[in-house]
């Protein structure tokens, strides 16, 4: 199911918050509105942490992680580390990662096998994605744009890229991941997918401006609620077709 949320008036909830199939990191402050959309969809599967990464709330855009693993930037403070640390499942690998580019939630985008990253990353920062998240890692661009975890979103279910995305781009990327991808927008039009929504497996949360059209692709292509068997519906009809092309 996706639904529509809003922090402080503003619809980049990507950046303010992070989703994987085991937590959910939220930031400090903001209403308790934002928070309790969240608990509410959430609460009984995963556990919703308030947290806040080197002083600041933009947690989405700072960290990175999926059900394995957690990378926060070395500018996270001890206190934060362990207030963290506590509230994850035992079974998350929690670090502190030295990166020049410390804004990891731009750089990378991942679900729980694959990452994509800034093609700049540096070599230790890969090495420890592919050792603490238990991923394969790709440099790569999404319409040119280096800020890869920015312009696209995905799970294990599917992902939404850059409107622009070429064809050919597309079908690379969904190779490299193993998911269908669809090119679409979020928030009435926002390229910015990565700061625009957040998502798992199951559960995907948009900003308020997001139109219902962009809600039902975020929903088809994620495989949620009611169009998961349209959605292996039509994944069968395509391995069909594709099978009678070859």
């Amino acid at each position: 199911m996706a639904v529509r949320v809003q922090f402080e008036n503003n619809n980049e909830i990507g950046v303010f918050s992070k989703l994987t199939n085991a937590y959910c990191l939220v930031a400090i402050g903001g209403s308790e509105n934002f928070y309790s959309v969240f608990e509410s969809e959430l609460g009984d599967t995963i556990p919703v942490v308030h947290a806040s990464i080197g002083g600041c709330r933009i947690i989405g855009r700072m960290c990175v992680g999926n059900r394995h693993g957690l990378l926060v930037p070395s500018s996270t403070t001890d206190q934060e580390l362990q207030h963290i640390r506590n509230c994850l499942p035992d079974e998350v690998k929690l670090q502190r990662v030295e990166e020049r580019l410390s804004a990891l939630g731009n750089v990378v985008a991942c679900n729980d096998y694959v990452a994509l990253v800034h093609p700049d990353l540096d070599r230790e920062t890969e090495e420890m994605l592919a050792d603490s998240l238990k991923v394969e890692v790709f440099r790569q661009t999404v319409t040119d744009q280096v800020l890869v975890g920015s312009y696209c979103c995905f799970s294990n279910q599917g992902g939404l890229v850059h409107p622009k995305t070429s064809v050919e781009d597309q079908d690379e990327l969904s190779s490299l991941l193993q998911v269908p991808l669809v090119a679409g927008t979020i928030n009435r039009g926002s390229e910015v997918i990565g700061a625009g929504m957040v998502v798992n497996d199951w559960c995907a949360f948009c900003g308020l401006d997001t139109t219902s059209t962009e809600l039902s692709v975020v929903e088809s292509v994620f495989k949620l609620g009611d169009n998961q068997t349209a959605a292996a519906v039509q994944t069968k009809m395509r391995d069909s077709l594709i099978d009678s092309m070859v």
